[in-house]
């Protein structure tokens, strides 16, 4: 049982998202000071888990208050599920623009620094734009390693591209699809903390089509190249030609 003055120190700060399927607990805004290029920004950090990660029944029908949520949590080994995060700058809420990126985890990319893609590059730009901008939020979606595929499949992934694969052949050649991503419980997230118009950072057309399929209104899109390299330029190729993302 959790100390009351706990659960009412926290309640306050969890907020329940409405989904078609199942609700999505929303913990924030915490103030989280990043370092971008030796320069303090300071954006408002939350996290999201979807329901059905926990155990118990708070994800079936019905309301249920932010005590009922905390207590289970500290019965819950979450460590072991994927929950997304969401950096929020600036009066993302009522700005009349914002910009916005969806960007899958990268483990090798954006934690060791991985030359083979460019989403540690793109990760800290979009970062930087947004803090530019004045207004944004930068989704970081963690079920979205290897496209969809996971972090081991990933790996495998690695191997047969490197014996001569692109990533589009590697990932059908282990049975899966070319993208598996979903987008759905950003778009809850994002839908909740802002309804205005925004404009999206990205080359991938599936994702701007996600958005605009949710009845989100996307103002326009911001395309993001750099970092180009022997290491990556396959990679980056391969997007355009294979997955279809838009070229500079």
């Amino acid at each position: 049982m959790i100390n009351p003055k706990i659960t009412a120190a926290l309640q306050d700060h969890i907020q329940i998202v409405p989904s078609a399927d199942k609700s999505i607990y929303l913990v924030g805004p915490i103030r989280l000071p990043v370092n971008l290029d030796n320069e303090t920004v300071v954006f408002q950090w939350y996290c999201w888990l979807r329901c059905d990660s926990m155990p118990g029944n708070l994800c079936g029908e019905g309301d249920y208050d932010q005590a009922a949520i905390i207590e289970m949590l500290s019965s819950s080994n979450l460590a072991e599920a994927q929950q997304s995060s969401v950096l929020v700058y600036g009066d993302f809420k009522q700005s009349p623009d914002a910009l916005i990126r969806m960007h899958s985890i990268c483990h090798t990319g954006d934690i060791f620094g991985s030359k083979r893609c460019d989403c540690g590059f793109q990760l800290k730009q979009s970062m930087k734009m947004i803090a530019a901008h004045g207004s944004g939020a930068l989704f970081y979606l963690a079920n979205h390693e290897g496209r969809g595929i996971g972090l081991f499949s990933k790996a495998m992934a690695y191997v047969l591209q490197e014996q001569g694969m692109d990533t589009v052949e590697a990932n059908l050649e282990l049975g899966f699809e070319d993208d598996m991503r979903n987008y759905d419980d950003a778009i809850n997230v994002l839908n909740h903390l802002r309804t205005l118009p925004v404009t999206l950072i990205t080359n991938n057309p599936r994702k701007l089509e996600a958005l605009q399929r949710s009845g989100a209104e996307v103002k326009e899109r911001v395309p993001l190249w750099g970092d180009i390299s022997e290491f990556n330029e396959k990679y980056l190729k391969t997007k355009v030609a294979r997955s279809g993302h838009f070229d500079i």
